[in-house]
């Protein structure tokens, strides 16, 4: 680092994860890894656990390393602290945009992958879909997949759709709730519609303690191809994370190279798997 600073380079990258825990971060970090090691630069990583306080800690630490850049999957609150960040080292968001800043984003296609996800559903002859997902407020990923979910079903008169804010640790809380919607619609197929990686799991224990099956009983289609996904036999919407990760290096590679062209948005596509827990030709008759 000392020799770096001499000479005005560290080649230190930094990044911000919202939740390490989360699949989908260990699976983007791997992307921009390999785009870091290719071009000789060297990732710091710090994880926030979804707290706003400790990502403004995280923040201010790696601009104390002197990075030349962030890549930061944000909490959407640290505003100032992302300006402050942004008049001196370029920065790249991954997956959620920040209301009122203009950086560079990479990510999925939110609203295109809602879309998908919802008329295979619709497809598949589900006519009660329930979005399921944590707070959608200032996390513009959930919210966009929620808007496309909601086109789609606008689309299908026939088709009632509702969006079901819950908090994952509360396990009773969020029992309770989707037990309601699927109970409120008897004679009607119902699926669920998990908003990210972390909810079809929970969904899925609770269907087991509920003793419903899928897709007999109910429906479940979640975002992000996990390893346990084709064991537990769960269509997904699988996202280009690697290519999300390396691409979001591509771009802060552009911009440490003195590319000053107005923001971008890189959205790549998402794609259907389908398997046993949506598809209507695996119900036993």
């Amino acid at each position: 680092m000392a020799r770096g600073l001499k000479r005005g380079r560290t080649r230190l990258i930094g990044m911000v994860v919202a939740d390490i825990l989360n699949p989908y971060s260990v699976a983007v970090l791997r992307g921009v890894e390999a785009a870091c090691q290719q071009h000789g630069y060297t990732l710091i990583l710090c994880n926030t656990g979804n707290d706003e306080q400790r990502e403004k800690q995280s923040l201010a630490a790696l601009r104390s390393y002197s990075v030349e850049g962030l890549i930061v999957n944000t909490q959407g609150r640290n505003i100032k602290s992302l300006e402050l960040q942004h008049a001196v080292i370029p920065i790249v968001l991954i997956d959620r945009r920040i209301e009122g800043l203009d950086f560079d984003l990479v990510g999925l296609d939110n609203v295109q992958a809602g879309r998908l996800a919802t008329a295979h559903l619709i497809a598949q002859g589900y006519d009660a879909v329930a979005f399921v997902a944590p707070p959608l407020t200032g996390v513009s990923s959930r919210a966009m997949r929620a808007e496309g979910f909601l086109a789609a079903i606008a689309e299908h008169d026939a088709c009632h759709g509702e969006v079901l804010e819950v908090d994952l640790d509360e396990q009773s809380a969020v029992d309770a709730r989707v037990r309601q919607f699927i109970m409120q619609w008897p004679g009607r197929r119902v699926a669920l519609l998990a908003s990210n990686g972390m909810v079809p799991l929970e969904l899925a224990l609770m269907l087991q303690r509920l003793d419903l099956r899928m897709p007999d009983d109910v429906g479940l289609l979640g975002f992000d191809e996990l390893p346990w996904s084709p064991l537990a036999g769960l269509s997904t919407i699988e996202q280009q994370t690697y290519e999300i990760g390396f691409s979001a290096m591509t771009c802060m590679l552009a911009r440490l190279l003195g590319d000053d062209s107005p923001p971008r948005e890189v959205l790549l596509p998402g794609k259907l798997i389908v398997r046993g827990s949506t598809d209507a030709g695996t119900i036993r008759k």
